[in-house]
């Protein structure tokens, strides 16, 4: 995601407030609970089922997988209580400082075609929206496309027909057609919270995973004004 250039103090919304806020506007999260030790986080994936993803909540923390503080593919209990430990321990060495709020407990996510959607307000055009291939493609390869809000649903699709990777998700060499309906809901979604809410200065769903139907964001990194 390309950072605001609008100086302004910001703070990172809760995840488990961001994926409230989504879900809202029908942007589908994998099932979630918040666990603020190691046997709430146990209880949490017995009642969602494993396998789980573990994710810490921190406020200080906005890159979590750099920090140490994603854990993925953990299959029972023991491994769970294990992995609530190591996130403490890899948030603690990452930033003595940082507060952690707890461990979000996720159902894993079936595999999937993966896409960025991010919003910022810039200071020339406004609430601008982004899409493009996600996960770490983002960071190798850059192909993205933008809009300034607010758009319809035909220029969403065309956000996505520009994109180089626009094959992939239509099914390229016998693969499943994505969910293209879905996906251009998700970005009149965002589009629709950047105006809907002022307070919001930066966000990014990355990756959300487009499946033959649905799509589920993975994650949700949204500053708001602090």
């Amino acid at each position: 995601m390309i950072p605001a250039t609008e100086p302004m103090a910001t703070k990172m919304m809760p995840e488990p407030d961001a994926a409230r806020l989504l879900a809202e506007k029908g942007i589908d999260y994998p099932g979630h609970g918040m666990a603020e030790d190691p046997e709430a986080a146990v209880r949490i994936a017995g009642d969602l089922g494993y396998p789980v993803v573990l994710k810490a909540v921190s406020p200080q923390v906005v890159h979590k997988s750099d920090a140490g503080g994603v854990l993925v593919n953990l299959e029972d209990a023991a491994a769970v209580r294990a992995g609530f430990r190591r996130i403490q321990e890899n948030i603690k060495a990452y930033d003595p400082a940082a507060e952690l709020s707890g461990v979000l407990v996720c159902r894993q996510a079936p595999s999937g075609v993966e896409v960025i959607i991010g919003g910022l307000r810039d200071p020339v055009f406004g609430p601008t929206v982004m899409a493009g291939l996600g996960g770490v493609f983002i960071e190798l390869i850059r192909d993205v496309s933008f809009r300034v809000v607010p758009l319809d649903e035909a220029e969403a699709r065309q956000m996505l027909a520009e994109l180089k990777g626009f094959p992939l998700l239509e099914g390229v060499r016998g693969g499943d057609r994505c969910d293209l309906d879905a996906l251009c809901r998700s970005i009149r979604a965002v589009a629709d919270l950047l105006v809907a809410r002022p307070d919001i200065r930066e966000m990014d769903l990355n990756p959300l995973r487009v499946y033959e139907t649905g799509v589920l964001a993975l994650d949700a990194r949204i500053m708001v004004k602090a």
